[in-house]
C-alpha cells in the first residue's frame, strides 16, 4: 500500500510548501478509523482513500482536497464524527468530507423521480464547493479500476450509474481523460464482447497497415519543421468506447469508420495554434463539417482548442486537436485547474474557470418549477451537450447543443420570443424549425402575435430550456381538457385496485408526489406526464410489491436452465398464450420472443442462441404490459371512453403518451398491463367497436430487441 511518506512525495513534486504535518496526521486518522475493515477484495479498507487522494494528487490539487479523499468515508462508516473532523482538521476539511458522504448516500441508482431529486442535491452540494464532486469522481474512478471484486449484478449496477451520470459529469467539468476511462471501464462490465471485439480489430489492423500512429506524427512533425513551428505532437487510437459509440450513432461497421486516429499538437503561443492550422490544411485535405474553433469560442468550463479532421496518410480520417501549454492544461484537468499548485503555489492559469460562475452557469437554466422528469431531462442534455455556436442577426453570440434547431435558439433567446417563433432564416435563407444548426451559422427568428407553441416541438426542441418552456405552454393551453381526463384515468386507476378516487384520496397523492394540488395532479395524468399507477401506489405503496410478484409469477417460462434468468423482449412483447422462443446473452439471461418476432431475423445464422420455450401453465396476473398504436378522433370525451373501455374489461393502463396531434384526430402509444393472449384480444374487440376508434394496432419495435440483455452485440 502507499504510504503517507510515498504520497507526500508525490505532492511535493508540485507543492513544496504543502502541509506535511497535516497530510501525515490526515494518513494516521484515516488508518486509525478504518482499522480492521477490508474491501471486497479482501485488501484493507484504507487502500482505497489513500488510492483517491494518489488520483487527485496527480492532478496537482491542493491539501485540503487531498486530506478530504483520506478522509471521505470516515464520517460514513467509522465512529467518526463531523464535530471530530472538524476539531482535529478545521471547519473547511470536515464541511468536504461531509458534502462527499451527501452525495455517497444520494442513492443515484434508484427510480427515475428519485434521481431527480438527488440530481438536484447534487447540484446544491456541487454549488457550495466542487471539490466535493472532483472528491467523489476520483472515489467512483478507484472504486471502477477495481470493481472485479463486486458481485456481477453489483458490477453491472455500478456501470450503468458511472456511464450514465458520473463520466458525462466529468466530461461536462473539462476533465476528458477520467470521462474515457470511466467509459471504457463501464463499458468492459457492460459489454466485455463489444470491447474485446474492437480491441481485436484494431491489433488486425496495425498488423495489416503497421504502425499508423507512429507514420502519421512523423508525418505532422515534418510539416511543423517546414513551418518552423516548435510544437509537441502526440497521436492516439481513440478508447473502445468511443468507437463503438460512433459504429452505433453511424450504423456503420469497424472497417467503414473513419476518424479512429487522434492527434495533439500543443505549441507556444495562440498565434501559432493558427498556424499549425494553416500547415496542416495546405498538407492534407480538410473534411467539411469538422471544424470547430473553442479558442475563438471557449466551451463554458474553460476548454479552449482548434478541432479539426483530415483525410491524413492512405487516405485515413484523423482528428486533429491544436492548443497551447496553458490551454492543455485546463483540458487535462477542467475545471479543476483552478486549484492546481506549482511550485508551492496556487497556479495562475489565465484560462482556468472560476468553479463558483461556472456551476451558476449550469444550473441558472434549470426551472425551479419543473417537475422530476422535466428536470432530469435537462440536466442530462446540458451534462451531454457539445456546443455549436451560432449567431443574431445583431452578432451577439448564443451557445447550443449539437443537434439544437431554430426553436433551441429562439428559447435561447427569450422565453417569449421562442413561444411566438413561427418560422426561421439561417443565412438569410428560409429553413424549417427542425433544422439543425451548425457552427458559425447566422439565424434570424421570425415570430408571429398570437402564436403558441405547437406539441409537435417537443420532438424538434433538444434543449432542456426549450421542452420545459414548450411543455408548460401545452399544459396551460390544455389544462381544462387535461384535468378532465385525468379524473378519468384516476377513477379507472382506482377502480382497478378496488379503490375509490375521492377528493382526499388525489390530495394525499398530490402530496405524496410533491404536486401543487389535485388539479395539477389531475391535469398531469391527464397530459400523460404521470401514470394512474404511480397515483395509486403513492397512497397504497404496499400494491407496487403486490405487482412487482405478480409480474415474476406471471412472466414464468418453462425451458430455461436453473441458473439461467428471461425477460419479455421489448421489441415484440409476448404473453401467455402466444408462441416463444428464447434468445441467449451471454452473461446476461434470455430475452423471451413471439415466434412472429421481426427482431428474429438478426439470430438466424445463431442457431446456438435459441432455446425452446413456453409459457408456465397456470392463471397469469394482470402483470404482462402490451403497447396499442391508436388512432381516435379528436373529439371531446373520446379518450375517457377509451380508458374507461380498458378499465371496464380489467385491464389497467401504465402510461399513455401522444405521437401526433391534428385537428381532426390524436395518434397516440397506451401501455396496457393484461394477463394473457385472450385477454388482450378481448381489450383490443372493445376498442376496435368503438366507434371513434380509426385504427388499432399492436405497437413493435424490432430495434429494442435485445432491451433486457445489455447491449445488443453479436456473438460468434
Amino acid at each position: 500500500m502507499t504510504t503517507a511518506d510515498d504520497l507526500i512525495a508525490l505532492v511535493r513534486t508540485y507543492n513544496p510548501n504543502s502541509n506535511q504535518k497535516l497530510l501525515r496526521d490526515a494518513f494516521a486518522f484515516g488508518a486509525e478509523m478504518h482499522e480492521g475493515q477490508f474491501r471486497h477484495s479482501g485488501e484493507p479498507y484504507f487502500t482505497h482513500p489513500v488510492a483517491v487522494a494518489g488520483i487527485l494528487a496527480e492532478q496537482q490539487m491542493d491539501d485540503a482536497t487531498l486530506i478530504t479523499a483520506l478522509l471521505h468515508d470516515t464520517i460514513e462508516d467509522t465512529k467518526a464524527s463531523f464535530a471530530v473532523v472538524e476539531k482535529r482538521f478545521g471547519r473547511e476539511i470536515a464541511e468536504l468530507v461531509d458534502g462527499v458522504t451527501k452525495l455517497t448516500n444520494l442513492q443515484l441508482t434508484s427510480t427515475q423521480t428519485k434521481q431527480a431529486e438527488n440530481f438536484r442535491k447534487l447540484f446544491m452540494a456541487t454549488s457550495r464547493d466542487l471539490r466535493v464532486t472532483l472528491v467523489k469522481l476520483a472515489d467512483r474512478l478507484h472504486n471502477m479500476r477495481t470493481i472485479k471484486s463486486m458481485r456481477p449484478e453489483k458490477q453491472a449496477q455500478k456501470a450503468r450509474e458511472t456511464m450514465d451520470i458520473f463520466a458525462p459529469l466529468a466530461g461536462r467539468m473539462g476533465m476528458q481523460w477520467m470521462r474515457e476511462e470511466l467509459e471504457d471501464l463501464s463499458f468492459r462490465v457492460l459489454n466485455s464482447e463489444g470491447r474485446n471485439s474492437i480491441i481485436r480489430r484494431f491489433i488486425t489492423l496495425q498488423r495489416e497497415t503497421g504502425d499508423v500512429i507512429q507514420k502519421i506524427t512523423a508525418d505532422m512533425r515534418v510539416e511543423m519543421e517546414k513551418a518552423s513551428i516548435t510544437a509537441d505532437v502526440v497521436g492516439r487510437a481513440k478508447k473502445p468506447y468511443s468507437i463503438w459509440r460512433k459504429m452505433q450513432e453511424k450504423e456503420q461497421g469497424f472497417s467503414r469508420l473513419a476518424d479512429i486516429y487522434g492527434f495533439r499538437i500543443i505549441v507556444a503561443t495562440e498565434a501559432d495554434c493558427y498556424r499549425v492550422l494553416g500547415a496542416i490544411h495546405q498538407r492534407w485535405r480538410a473534411v467539411p463539417g469538422r471544424f470547430k474553433d473553442y479558442i475563438s469560442q471557449p466551451k463554458s468550463n474553460g476548454y479552449r482548442s482548434i478541432h479539426t479532421t483530415v483525410s491524413g496518410r492512405d487516405g485515413k480520417q484523423v482528428e486533429v486537436q491544436i492548443r497551447t501549454r496553458e490551454m492543455h492544461e485546463v483540458a487535462e484537468t477542467g475545471v479543476a485547474a483552478h486549484w492546481s499548485y506549482k511550485n508551492g503555489e496556487r497556479v495562475e492559469n489565465r484560462f482556468a474557470v472560476d468553479p463558483v460562475k461556472w456551476i451558476s452557469s449550469l444550473t441558472e437554466r434549470l426551472d425551479e418549477d419543473q417537475d422530476h422528469d422535466e428536470f432530469l431531462e435537462a440536466v442530462k442534455l446540458e451534462m451531454y451537450q457539445d456546443q455549436v455556436f451560432c449567431f443574431t442577426p445583431k452578432g451577439d453570440v448564443i451557445k447550443l447543443p449539437r443537434g439544437a434547431t431554430p426553436i433551441d435558439f429562439a428559447y435561447a433567446i427569450h422565453t417569449r420570443i421562442g413561444s411566438a417563433c413561427v418560422g426561421a432564416k439561417v443565412d438569410g435563407l428560409r429553413v424549417p424549425l427542425w433544422t439543425r444548426l451548425k457552427n458559425g451559422q447566422s439565424v434570424e427568428v421570425i415570430t408571429a402575435e398570437g402564436q403558441t407553441p405547437q406539441a409537435t416541438w417537443i420532438d424538434i426542441a433538444v434543449t432542456g430550456r426549450a421542452k420545459t418552456a414548450i411543455r408548460r405552454s401545452l399544459r396551460e393551453e390544455d389544462r381544462e381538457r387535461f384535468v378532465r381526463l385525468g379524473r378519468e384515468l384516476a377513477r379507472v386507476a382506482f377502480e382497478n385496485v378496488g379503490k375509490k378516487s375521492t377528493e382526499k384520496a388525489l390530495r394525499t397523492a398530490a402530496k405524496a408526489l410533491a404536486i401543487d394540488g389535485v388539479e395539477e395532479l389531475l391535469a398531469r395524468l391527464g397530459s400523460a406526464e404521470i401514470t394512474g399507477r404511480k397515483v395509486v401506489t403513492a397512497i397504497y405503496p404496499e400494491l407496487e410489491h403486490a405487482q412487482g410478484e405478480e409480474i415474476d409469477q406471471g412472466r414464468a417460462v418453462v425451458g430455461l436452465a436453473p441458473d439461467q434468468t428471461q425477460q419479455r423482449g421489448a421489441c415484440c412483447q409476448p404473453v401467455p398464450g402466444e408462441r416463444i422462443l428464447g434468445i441467449t446473452f451471454r452473461g446476461q439471461g434470455v430475452v423471451v420472443h413471439a415466434i412472429d418476432c421481426a427482431a428474429l431475423a438478426d439470430y438466424e445464422d445463431q442457431p446456438e442462441r435459441w432455446i425452446d420455450l413456453h409459457w408456465q401453465e397456470g392463471t397469469h396476473g394482470p402483470v404482462n404490459t402490451v403497447t396499442f398504436d391508436i388512432t381516435i378522433a379528436n373529439d371531446s370525451g373520446v379518450l375517457g371512453r377509451i380508458c374507461t373501455l380498458i378499465g371496464e374489461q380489467n385491464a389497467n393502463i401504465s402510461d399513455l403518451k401522444f405521437i401526433d396531434r391534428k385537428p381532426d384526430y390524436f395518434r397516440l402509444l397506451i401501455d396496457v398491463d393484461l394477463r394473457d393472449a385472450e385477454h388482450l384480444h378481448r381489450i383490443q374487440t372493445a376498442l376496435e367497436a368503438e366507434s371513434n376508434v380509426s385504427t388499432i394496432t399492436r405497437h413493435k419495435d424490432p430495434g429494442l430487441a435485445a432491451l433486457g440483455a445489455g447491449t445488443p452485440r453479436r456473438e460468434g
